[in-house]
């Protein structure tokens, strides 16, 4: 059964945190407090996502979603490739690790749309691109509500003519990988400005995402026109969350964040460490070729409680990310966001002041 935004309890979406976050716990704890969960299958083997799905079943009733990546269509220069991995040897050696091979592949994806066809999964979303018509046509004949990720109006247009349910636009805020069709050119608009364009051009919901933390920022974004508001940071420091220790310690600080491909190739947001300050320069616009390339480095760095060697994915609000359980935050959001709305409105109600 596909899922409507307004039949949300609590306006609130878990963003699909690619990764580890993201867990069925997670995804289970926020669809049973009225909210949307999400999986992430972005990394992951179909068999993989297929044992989550099913793990996330056995735990809820609820309507949940899945994220898919849209594959990269061009594969990288080798030479570019090989000028940045010579740039990582250092960093291999002082972990005892070779580097991993910079292969392009398509993240399953042929297989994954059929699993969550084949599964019914209620809402499926993507990014990194728009899938063809043809895949959301099908998607949504076998139940799905289909949402597409968008960081420029320009992306937005394109998805609402393909025919996606909703839009998650995603401002420069966000943390992780930005969600762009193109990294040679990602969307680095901040999110009010830009669900303001996107609404300009388009009619389709939208679901606001980047740098939200508080029932505050939910209640501004709902006024500025989106249905939902998404989180992903403020989710990975409650107990659900498969965030690892270091990560999480990352993200009790108030260190800086930056845009970089250092890690992966495509453009995400990261708390500033050692790794990104001294290769985000040199990293190329290669994805997946760079994950795949620097995947045995940042799991010897994450094994080891390095933090200055692998990936701290976070949005620009990290510092406000709160341990407390999921369901917990979800409902409070909600109820928040609701109470703020309510007295702004009385606020500006004829005979009173602001």
């Amino acid at each position: 059964m596909s899922l409507s935004l307004a039949q949300l309890q609590h306006p609130i979406v878990q963003a699909p945190m690619g990764g580890g976050a993201s867990t069925p716990a997670l995804a289970a704890a926020v669809s049973d407090a009225g909210g949307l969960g999400f999986l992430a299958a972005g990394y992951k083997s179909p068999d993989g996502v297929r044992q989550e799905v099913q793990a996330l079943r056995e735990r809820t009733s609820s309507a949940f979603g899945v994220n898919v990546f849209v594959p990269s269509g061009v594969p990288a220069a080798h030479a570019v490739i090989e000028r940045y991995a010579a740039t990582l040897q250092g960093d291999a050696e002082q972990h005892g690790v070779e580097l991993g091979e910079p292969r392009h592949d398509d993240d399953g994806w042929h297989d994954k749309l059929q699993l969550v066809a084949d599964k019914r999964v209620p809402v499926v979303s993507f990014s990194f691109g728009c899938p063809p018509a043809e895949v959301i046509d099908e998607l949504r004949r076998r139940g799905a509500a289909v949402w597409v990720t968008v960081t420029h109006p320009r992306e937005a247009t394109v998805a609402a003519r393909a025919g996606a349910d909703a839009l998650v636009v995603q401002g420069v805020e966000a943390g992780a990988h930005r969600g762009s069709f193109d990294d040679q050119s990602p969307g680095e608009i901040s999110l009010l400005p830009l669900l303001q364009l996107v609404a300009a051009v388009v009619d389709t919901p939208m679901v606001a995402t980047g740098g939200l933390a508080t029932g505050h920022a939910v209640a501004a974004v709902l006024a500025a026109g989106a249905s939902a508001a998404q989180l992903g940071t403020a989710f990975m420091l409650t107990p659900e969350a498969g965030t690892s220790p270091t990560h999480r310690e990352a993200l009790r600080g108030d260190n800086a964040t930056a845009l970089t491909r250092a890690f992966s190739g495509r453009t995400a947001r990261g708390i500033v460490n050692r790794f990104l300050r001294e290769h985000s320069a040199d990293a190329p616009s290669a994805y997946p070729e760079v994950h795949h390339l620097t995947s045995p480095l940042r799991a010897a760095a994450r094994a080891s409680g390095d933090a200055d060697a692998m990936h701290l994915w976070a949005g620009e609000a990290h510092s406000l990310a709160e341990e407390v359980p999921a369901g917990e935050l979800v409902r409070r959001l909600g109820e928040d966001a609701r109470r703020v709305l309510a007295e702004t409105a009385r606020r500006f109600e004829p005979g009173r002041g602001p």
